[in-house]
């Protein structure tokens, strides 16, 4: 298996490990680490340990959630799949295989393998969700219920609020336009030039300034980017749900969702770092109105990539987020 698959990391007692899943009509590779046990307890203990799922968003894979895996593997069964598309997952050729309810179905069917391939007593977890990953965790929690225990959204507006902003906010619409140049057949070619040159210089160089990406990361970054399909398979969510400001007769959010609620019943923490500069802080307004079980927390000095510039809070906010009563 590749390095971008399958070398990095230890979590906790037990090395991150790898494994697949064929669900929904595609092969998802996860990453996951649990508590270490000796054989004979696993099974008895696998019943009573909680389910976290990671989902990342573009264009990074499971490899952003390393830090959570390490934290959270102690405890509980912690997974992040390479999302379709990325990386060592399967990537449909057809744009319309990434439409959210396809997304939503690939959720749902990694916890029911992982329910039964654990052993564990309820097909349900607790769901975290970054960017694109995030807008999946809402999709799941509105469409599913059954199967989020508790929600997690870092970094990602919530459909109803974008569709919102995207209509009312010249701002965010100003800060939305980069998703026209991907939704373009242009953007594979731009963004794969040169060694994936414009994708390190904006997503990863200032994380190397600031020494939270390393020369190891920026390598399995590279590594995820440069298997087959896998920029076209990630810009396919942009396709798919023609998701941006107003371009060529396109409503100005047109994400189709599988279920007609936009309620979450979950409990649900949106961590969301303030100098974000694609999705505003106004994203956050009104949010209580579709999830009466919020909690807020806004990090003033994080971007984006919280999850990276600040993983030490990140996984304080979370862990006292799923242990609360």
């Amino acid at each position: 298996m590749s390095e971008a698959g399958a070398s990095h990391g230890a979590a906790g007692a037990e090395t991150i490990r790898h494994e697949f899943a064929d669900v929904n009509g595609v092969r998802i590779h996860y990453a996951i680490a649990r508590p270490l046990e000796k054989t004979a307890e696993r099974g008895a203990r696998a019943a009573g340990t909680k389910l976290i799922i990671f989902l990342h968003g573009f264009p990074e894979f499971w490899y952003a959630w390393r830090t959570q895996l390490a934290e959270f593997g102690r405890d509980f069964i912690a997974v992040a799949p390479d999302m379709r598309g990325y990386n060592l997952s399967s990537k449909p050729a057809a744009v319309e295989e990434y439409d959210i309810g396809k997304l939503v179905g690939d959720v749902r069917g990694l916890v029911e393998h992982l329910a039964s391939a654990y052993h564990l007593r309820a097909a349900k977890c607790f769901l975290v969700g970054h960017d694109w990953g995030g807008i999946v965790a809402w999709a799941t929690a509105m469409a599913c219920p059954e199967d989020v225990e508790r929600l997690v959204i870092i970094n990602a507006p919530h459909p109803k609020i974008f569709e919102r902003e995207l209509r009312e906010n010249p701002k965010q619409q100003e800060a939305s336009q980069y998703m026209l140049v991907f939704r373009s057949p242009q953007a594979e070619a731009m963004m794969s030039a040169n060694n994936f040159a414009l994708m390190q210089e904006t997503i990863l160089r200032e994380g190397m300034r600031q020494g939270h990406i390393s020369e190891t990361d920026r390598k399995a970054y590279v590594e995820a980017w440069s298997q087959p399909r896998a920029l076209t398979g990630g810009l396919n969510y942009y396709r798919a749900a023609e998701v941006g400001p107003a371009a060529g007769g396109h409503d100005a959010y047109k994400m189709k969702h599988p279920t007609a609620s936009f309620e979450v019943k979950a409990p649900t923490l949106v961590i969301w770092g303030e100098k974000d500069p694609y999705l505003l802080t106004d994203n956050l307004n009104g949010l209580d109105r579709y999830v009466p079980k919020l909690t807020v927390e806004r990090i003033p000095d994080a971007t984006h990539w919280v999850v990276h510039e600040k993983p030490a809070r990140v996984n304080s906010l979370i862990r006292d987020f799923l242990t609360a009563e």
